[in-house]
């Protein structure tokens, strides 16, 4: 039987769930179960690539190995998946959460046992911090061989257990179809995220009949519960009586694909609006109430208006360390709402007024109408002099950065015009972590969601150029950049080699400082400019280590390379005319620039610093 690995002292609203019992004719929205294949008799290998054929599955990203050898035969003869081959598990794992991240499908990968599966680690992470739906296919050694320390023997299970929010060790090959099913069901239900299913070598040359379950069962599991019309009926009240609101918009908008609901909440109720860094493109950059992002590197405008707030509607969001500063002093005057699929959230870091427990989507059918019916009985509130001070704050604090001292080109200046000469509509846009990722969330104009893909909430260097593989097989017919530093590039580059082979066009744009650049800027800061082990050496001098330009020309990529202002529009021009292999640009920018507006590492948001030695002129009167 399947065995089902217990999370310890986990929410049980991230562990394994199910209050009811749904159908499973559509286990995720891209299902396609073939009813002829119940009770066909096969091997566990061949169960595996049915499950995931009935599953809906097109793509997958994987690296074979011993322990799941027997899996890649019958995935040859598939004419429904679409293997794609990666050249480190690492890159299957991130390319899985791109496609996830620009599908709203579920991700998947495959990796064998031992250094394969734990090469999975960090992407298995970072989808359960950022929940992303992902399915990670593992192979082990074979059952009677668990537990003695067989060669490449790993308890992935046990490892990935705080980090999924479902896993299982599968030994009989009666048991993979429904563990795939649930794997699925899982994963794209509730909150979303990562699931793992470890698949013993002997179950996969095992022999069972296929048996595609018609209905889950998943004792505990919490799909989402309605939003109750009580919690609900007095947000509303308190967004149509408020002086100072704001909406809160986090991740989980997009996530639940809710944007259409915030346009009509955001257009109905006047508020201000902030979106996180998981949520930009949530409600389009261009909305006259849309403040920007909050946060550490956020404007001043959204920073102060959460500061100033007498009401907070936080909206999928957790109130995470990188928005609220120190807690203790995070919107100090506000009654907060908090509406989040997920209960565990609620409450968890700052104490709650409101809670609504639900999807995001049937918060906001439920909100947008109480709202209606708020203003017919109250009226609407007069945010007039609420308006005047954040378009204040707005147009004094604007986003901006000054010229640069060395005559390199301004990083700033390279990742703006990136989004002016790319259509929103039509672009995609990941990023690694780091200075090139704060300032590509703040200096590129996002119209729609699901066109800003980055690691937010485990900030992994290397995610860029294996996430922008993902989101291009995703959305073929849409041009994807992967911004990314020359750190961060480093990391992960030989991917590129998978997009050539592969005739997946993205294109890389390294903001290349020769530096480890938020590393340098903390430094510069705070360790009194003793730079230590920050230097990369890749683009300041006469010797480039590497020369990103050959580098991509030896992965079968076309390599360009741009070192002044005068020639950033051409470059990019250039790189968008070529469409048929993957095109890599070395941008040399100066090292010496750095991310604002900035607040520090625990100080409150009262204190954030417009630019160095700056701080904006707060006005005091509450």
């Amino acid at each position: 039987m399947a065995q089902v690995q217990a999370k310890p002292g986990a929410p049980a609203s991230r562990s394994r769930q199910a209050s009811s019992t749904p159908s499973l004719a559509h286990p995720t929205p891209q299902s396609n179960p073939d009813p002829a294949l119940n009770g066909v008799e096969m091997t566990g290998a061949q169960a595996i690539i049915r499950a995931l054929e009935n599953a809906g599955v097109t793509d997958v990203f994987g690296l074979p190995g011993g322990a799941i050898l027997p899996t890649y035969d019958p995935l040859m003869d598939s004419t429904r998946l679409r293997h794609i081959l990666v050249r480190h598990e690492q890159g299957a794992g991130h390319a899985a959460q791109g496609y996830a991240h620009a599908t709203g499908k579920v991700g998947v990968c495959i990796a064998t046992s031992g250094p394969g599966a734990t090469n999975l680690v960090t992407p298995i992470a970072d989808a359960n911090m950022d929940s992303i739906p992902m399915v990670a296919i593992t192979g082990q050694v074979g059952a009677a061989m668990i537990g003695t320390d067989a060669f490449q023997e790993a308890d992935i299970v046990g490892i990935t257990a705080p980090i999924t929010k479902h896993n299982v060790l599968v030994t009989d090959a009666a048991d993979i179809p429904r563990a795939i099913a649930e794997a699925f069901y899982i994963a794209s239900h509730g909150r979303p995220g990562p699931v793992l299913v470890d698949i013993a070598k002997s179950a996969q040359q095992a022999t069972a009949a296929f048996q595609w379950p018609g209905r889950i069962e998943l004792p505990g599991f919490n799909a989402g519960a309605r939003p109750h019309s009580k919690t609900v009926q007095e947000a509303a009240r308190l967004l149509a009586t408020a002086r100072r609101p704001v909406l809160y918009v986090g991740g989980g908008v997009i996530r639940s694909g809710a944007s259409a609901g915030l346009r009509k909440l955001t257009d109905l109720s006047g508020a201000a609006v902030v979106t996180t860094l998981m949520a930009r493109g949530a409600l389009p950059d261009s909305h006259p109430q849309h403040l920007g992002m909050p946060g550490m590197h956020g404007t001043v405008a959204a920073v102060a208006a959460l500061q100033k707030a007498d009401l907070v509607v936080s909206l999928g969001a957790r109130f995470d360390d990188r928005v609220t500063g120190a807690l203790d002093s995070f919107a100090p005057h506000a009654t907060i709402v908090h509406a989040d699929i997920d209960p565990a959230e609620i409450g968890k870091n700052r104490a709650v007024d409101v809670p609504i427990v639900g999807d995001l989507k049937e918060v906001f059918e439920a909100l947008v109408p109480a709202l209606a019916q708020e203003h017919e009985r109250h009226g609407k509130p007069d945010l007039e002099a609420w308006w005047a001070q954040l378009d204040d704050w707005r147009s004094t604090y604007a986003l901006g950065y000054t010229p640069t001292h060395d005559g390199l080109s301004s990083p700033q200046h390279v990742i703006q015009r990136l989004g002016e000469l790319n259509d929103p509509e039509s672009t995609i846009y990941t990023s690694g972590v780091g200075q090139h990722q704060m300032w590509a969330s703040q200096f590129i104009k996002y119209e729609r969601p699901n066109t800003w893909i980055n690691s937010g909430g485990l900030g992994t260097m290397g995610f860029s150029v294996p996430a922008a593989m993902g989101a291009q097989v995703g959305q073929p017919d849409q041009t994807v950049w992967a911004i990314d530093g020359d750190g961060c590039f480093q990391m992960t580059n030989q991917e590129l080699v998978t997009c050539a082979i592969n005739e997946i066009p993205i294109k890389v744009a390294i903001i290349n400082n020769s530096s480890l650049g938020m590393v340098r800027q903390w430094q510069t800061l705070f360790y009194e400019g003793r730079y230590s082990n920050t230097d990369l050496h890749t683009g300041h001098g006469t010797r480039r280590v590497p020369d990103f330009v050959k580098l991509a020309e030896a992965m079968g990529c076309v390599g360009l390379r741009c070192e002044s202002d005068a020639d950033v529009d051409a470059v990019i021009k250039r790189a968008n005319e070529i469409d048929d292999q993957p095109v890599v640009v070395d941008f040399t920018v100066s090292r010496d620039a750095m991310v604002w507006p900035m607040v520090a590492s625990g100080k409150s948001n009262d204190e954030i610093q417009y630019a160095r030695g700056i701080a904006p002129a707060w006005d005091r009167e509450d």
